[in-house]
């Protein structure tokens, strides 16, 4: 499935329905752990590694979706969560955050990627070649020329690492002000994929959080190496 003009791909289902299944309740299981900082808390994976958690196991399986794998070094990965009644994300390019904030070359992922989780009321992905505007609300861009994506459960966006995107609010419109009415957490897992690792980012066994989403051993515990 295609839009017209897209600059995004689009694969559904991505995963085998078992190991979304899996990767869905284990997210679950996060609850709102570190909700308000769930866009810092940032993971680095070597494809050559095996994987510590459900997301590293999930990224192995959807790899083949991703354009020019062979010269790609490994995965920055996070939980994306918010309502889209309240989008606290503006208008961005992704980058090598720590690299760019010491004031070094502006690098990005070769490849961005959103697995879609859950289904909610708007809350489109918007992703365009325009770059972000400071005087707009959200940062968009001055010519709104968009490519959107649903959120639907196991959707699975790819596209160039250097895109500018963002997301909708609950109604589909640039985000200026927090909506009323109740919403459901939008739920994705951002995945970017890189030719070599980005500044400071921590394994996920690194890390040490989350323990809701580590690998579980044959006899169902949860490894204790995070």
């Amino acid at each position: 499935m295609r839009p017209p003009a897209s600059l995004v791909t689009l694969h559904q289902p991505a995963l085998p329905e078992d190991v979304f299944e899996r990767l869905l309740r284990a997210v679950r299981r996060v609850g709102k752990e570190r909700l308000r900082h769930t866009y810092q808390t940032t993971f680095w994976f070597d494809l050559r590694s095996p994987p510590e958690s459900v997301v590293e196991e999930a990224a192995l399986l959807l790899a083949p979706h991703v354009p020019g794998l062979l010269a790609l070094r490994g995965v920055e990965w996070w939980l994306s969560r918010m309502y889209a009644t309240d989008v606290r994300v503006d208008f961005h390019q992704d980058r090598d955050e720590r690299l760019a904030l010491a004031g070094g070359p502006l690098r990005h992922p070769r490849v961005s990627t959103i697995l879609f989780l859950n289904r909610v009321r708007g809350g489109a992905l918007a992703v365009t070649r325009e770059p972000p505007c400071e005087d707009n609300p959200s940062l968009a861009p001055e010519k709104l020329d968009l490519t959107l994506v649903a959120p639907r459960p196991n959707r699975f966006a790819v596209f160039r690492g250097d895109l500018t995107h963002g997301v909708l609010d609950a109604d589909n419109r640039i985000p200026d002000r927090p909506l009323p009415g109740p919403a459901r957490l939008r739920l994705t897992l951002a995945l970017n994929w890189w030719d070599r690792r980005p500044t400071v980012v921590p394994t996920f066994a690194e890390a040490g959080v989350y323990p809701a989403l580590r690998v579980r051993r044959p006899d169902g515990r949860a490894s204790r190496r995070a």
